[in-house]
């Protein structure tokens, strides 16, 4: 597996991050890529102490120019693009009768529009090396609510995009597939837990356990986890599963 190159986007933090770090493991090289240059660096720090050599692209991915310049710097400095991970995009969790029209068009232009543009530019790339593409989604695609509805309505059609791209993928030799966590200890999630807690008459502690029972789990999912899922779905042994929404959520979704 030496000389693989793999582009990580979201690599600053959360799942992002871990995921960069797993595929240090595995891959000769990594593209990290994320708005907070700063975050990045840390980040390739861990990913170089893993073994890898590591190129920072910090861009907005919300922005069409943003696509070209970051396949374009990861063909100057490695020569090729084997795997491509889609997992940049935070969406605000606002009530569906609240959101503005900027806040539905800032959260689809990351997450969707972002992971689209992305991908389509990197096709050649990733053609040429047989490689794989994995989308983010997430558990609301299953159930949108009105609570978080532009949370629900993107992951929903990140899972159709990541299927429009797998047909295409079939002539063209590139896998595609999509990830849907559930509720995962990221930074922003401990965030929310430390701000919601006090307002409730709770520690953290009892807030933490408290969401996971609501959610019908017995606990949050970490990064660490949802990270290997995404190692095995770029490595070579799953190159055939191609077209599919990998559910990891400890078993949020009831449904078959």
């Amino acid at each position: 597996m030496s000389d693989r190159v793999a582009i990580v986007t979201g690599a600053s933090q959360g799942i992002g991050r871990a995921t960069a770090i797993r595929l240090a493991r595995d891959f000769d090289a990594l593209v990290l890529v994320a708005r907070n240059r700063g975050k990045l660096e840390e980040t390739a720090k861990a990913v170089e102490a893993a073994g890898s050599r590591v190129l920072v692209i910090d861009a907005d991915l919300g922005e069409p120019p943003a696509a070209q310049r970051v396949v374009d710097e990861s063909l100057s400095a490695f020569g090729r693009i084997d795997a491509l991970l889609n997992i940049a995009g935070a969406v605000p969790q606002i009530d569906l009768f609240d959101m503005t029209d900027q806040q539905w068009d800032d959260g689809l232009a990351l997450k969707l529009h972002g992971a689209r543009r992305l991908t389509i530019t990197a096709w050649p790339a990733l053609k040429e090396s047989r490689g794989s593409v994995v989308l983010m989604s997430g558990n609301s695609a299953a159930f949108p609510k009105a609570p978080y509805a532009a949370v629900g309505t993107i992951n929903a059609a990140i899972v159709a995009l990541a299927k429009a791209f797998s047909d295409r993928g079939i002539a063209d030799d590139v896998q595609v597939n999509s990830v849907l966590p559930g509720p995962v200890m990221t930074g922003r999630r401990q965030s929310y837990v430390e701000h919601w807690a006090p307002l409730h008459d709770m520690t953290v502690e009892e807030a933490t356990a408290k969401f996971p029972r609501e959610a019908g789990i017995a606990r949050y999912g970490e990064p660490e986890e949802i990270a290997e899922l995404m190692a095995f779905l770029v490595s070579p042994g799953a190159h055939w599963m191609t077209g599919s929404a990998l559910r990891m959520d400890g078993g949020e979704v009831k449904s078959i």
